[in-house]
């Protein structure tokens, strides 16, 4: 509470390291890394030997230059790969994906966890956060604007209940040991970030052009 989002982002980041109970030395796997800050946050803060994968050519790209800033070659790599692309041989101590298991669709969630679960050591533990249904029958959010999601900003998105999702993942051989719901704090997130783009409009404006500025103001109120 009062907490600046900077200083909130650094503190989500460390409560995810925490839950994955990380310790130095233990190879640690993102999926949908993003633009890296759980990857060199867990590297920098608990000597983890980290792999980010992702999609995104800019991300692959940016992240590899803060890698090489930072002087983590060799104890952080960021590679340009699907998730089911990634090698079985050797698996990882924790995994984590943030943000990511709303955009893989409750048809494909099967393949997802049980590729999770192949990939983690036994006894390994595994941190999934997304954004999950509110209830059982309501797969996106009311009054049009879950239409509106799906068309400007999050394509082929699903949001399931947490219920199916504890569901599959114990089908594909993962236990549940924790639990937590952040809604309020992502509610007070929004915002601001809302008030973040507010302050730097013609900005945004320069780099995205007016189309994407109008659906983000009005995805992130």
């Amino acid at each position: 509470t009062g907490m600046p989002l900077a200083q909130a982002q650094e503190a989500k980041l460390d409560h995810v390291c925490r839950k994955l109970m990380l310790r130095e030395g233990e190879r640690f796997l993102d999926i949908g890394a993003g633009w890296g800050a759980l990857l060199l946050w867990a590297a920098e803060h608990y000597g983890v030997r980290a792999t980010g994968i992702t999609l995104s050519r800019n991300q692959h790209a940016h992240v590899n230059r803060l890698i090489d800033e930072r002087g983590l070659t060799g104890r952080v790599e960021m590679k340009l790969l699907d998730y089911r692309a990634l090698p079985e041989t050797q698996p990882w101590d924790k995994i984590a994906s943030i943000g990511m298991f709303e955009h893989v669709g409750g048809a494909m969630l099967p393949t997802y966890f049980a590729k999770i679960r192949r990939l983690l050591r036994p006894g390994g533990l595994l941190m999934n956060h997304g954004i999950t249904a509110g209830g059982t029958r309501n797969a996106q959010l009311g009054a049009g604007i879950g239409d509106f999601i799906e068309r400007y900003i999050f394509p082929g998105g699903e949001l399931l209940h947490v219920s199916r999702v504890l569901r599959e993942m114990a089908d594909s051989g993962l236990e549940a040991l924790d639990v937590e719901n952040l809604r309020p704090h992502y509610a007070r997130t929004l915002w601001a970030w809302s008030d973040a783009l507010e302050a730097r409009l013609a900005r945004a404006m320069e780099i995205t052009g007016e189309r994407a500025v109008r659906a983000y103001r009005l995805y992130l109120a």
